[in-house]
């Protein structure tokens, strides 16, 4: 013990001595190690939704459309994660928006056509067996256009160019081009909607756990820190970013529960339940959408893979530097394979969002989502250099790409400008990439 605080002591020292000519803000993002890319994502998101909320007269910050916002971010947040270990291997995925179509018409045919005439309507197995094709069908396409990529030695940018062209194709296949509704009742849950949202209790009740979990995160890391003698964040900044978490993740808690139900369903609820009808109305708040849940469970998980497992370690290694990698003993053939085996998963879960949220399967189902995922990914600091790119990164420039598109449709833009803005976004993320790289060499 007495070593760890002597250790600690001279880290300590070091620390001061080497910020004590830097200014209070060098100082303030040191202490708290605060990334400043992604603060300055944070900082661009702010800045679009001050300008939208501006320009369509308060129509953009309102609950109604943030919670819109979160949920329409939810599908593409989903495929962003898996997109940033594929680019983070010097790799790109442009099949995604494809094999989400492809996944989504599967599994709208098996449960609207194929399960029903075997386990009846409504059976409450059919959405599991659905939501599990779905992800096997998916995992089964990553693994093949991944082990092309690995073992052929086809560029990845060809196989999955020909992938966005065969999925595609083969979902108009599977159907002969119709739609297929109406979903599974209990499948649409995942969509969002008044049904498909948690209430303001349960939302509360994920809003406390969440903080339990943010502080114990930080207590965690600073007990590994002093175990393995590595310098400590003062106790202010844990303290800061502690409750700034916290404060965040209430405030959105509060924002989702104020966004309640729509009179008339809120009247029907309330007839079918015997409940009566106040003077002022029935006010039922929403709360968290399911699917934002799905994305925010699926993030924390990826954030694991990336950063917690020796895979994770495997993929930024390969991006970082294949030969060395590969002369490490690291079997990148295989962590190709399985990259791509997840981004299928992945795209998978996205397509089940997309279709309950639709609540059909159609064959425009995705189409230039692959657009959005690689450009979610790239603005948040994902480099197509390879080595770099976090999760939550990708999330936050999920919402940004929606927070575009959102505000472009309440200003009344046309789709196509609002594809030119989509284009010149990644344009522009990618040369800030590039500025900052060089900056940092």
């Amino acid at each position: 013990m007495a070593d760890i605080t002597q250790g600690n002591t001279k880290g300590a020292q070091t620390n001061r001595a080497r910020t004590a000519d830097e200014n209070p803000i060098k100082r303030f993002f040191r202490a708290t190690e605060i990334d400043t890319r992604l603060l300055g994502m944070v900082g661009a998101l702010v800045i679009i939704w001050v300008g939208f909320q501006i320009m369509t007269g308060g129509l953009f910050l309102t609950p109604r459309n943030l919670w819109n916002l979160t949920v329409q971010t939810s599908s593409v947040a989903v495929m962003a994660t898996g997109m940033v270990l594929i680019i983070v291997t010097r790799n790109i995925d442009l099949s995604v928006g494809s094999v989400l179509g492809f996944c989504g018409m599967v599994m709208g045919v098996m449960q609207a056509k194929f399960l029903p005439q075997y386990l009846g309507l409504e059976h409450p197995a059919i959405w599991i067996i659905t939501l599990a094709t779905g992800i096997a069908v998916g995992a089964a396409i990553g693994a093949l256009q991944g082990s092309i990529v690995a073992f052929l030695n086809v560029p990845a940018f060809i196989v999955t160019l020909g992938g966005l062209l065969v999925w595609r194709g083969a979902t108009w296949f599977v159907t002969s081009g119709q739609t297929v509704a109406p979903m599974n009742a209990t499948f649409r849950l995942m969509g969002g909607g008044t049904e498909g949202s948690i209430g303001a209790t349960a939302s509360w009740i994920v809003g406390i756990l969440a903080c339990i979990a943010i502080v114990a995160a930080i207590l965690n890391s600073r007990k590994q820190r002093k175990r393995f003698r590595f310098p400590l964040r003062p106790i202010w900044a844990e303290y800061f970013l502690a409750i700034l978490g916290c404060v965040l993740v209430l405030g959105a808690i509060a924002v989702a529960n104020s966004y309640y139900w729509p009179t008339n369903i809120a009247r029907k609820y309330a007839d079918a339940n015997g409940i009566a009808w106040p003077d002022g109305g029935l006010q039922i708040s929403h709360g968290i959408a399911i699917p934002v849940l799905v994305a925010i469970v699926v993030g924390i998980a990826m954030t694991f893979i990336a950063t917690r497992l020796r895979f994770g370690r495997y993929v930024f290694a390969l991006g970082g530097n294949p030969e060395a990698a590969e002369l490490a003993g690291i079997k990148t053939r295989w962590v190709t394979v399985k990259i791509f085996t997840l981004m299928g998963i992945l795209c998978a879960i996205a397509a089940a969002i997309s279709t309950a949220r639709l609540n059909a399967a159609t064959n425009a189902q995705g189409e230039l989502d692959e657009l959005y995922t690689i450009a979610a990914a790239v603005i948040g600091g994902t480099s197509l250099a390879g080595g770099v790119g976090t999760i939550a990164g990708a999330m936050i420039g999920a919402l940004v790409m929606q927070s575009l598109q959102s505000g472009m449709v309440l200003l009344g833009i046309d789709s196509p400008f609002q594809r030119i803005v989509v284009g010149v976004v990644l344009v522009v993320a990618v040369l800030l990439d590039t500025i900052y790289r060089a900056r940092a060499k």
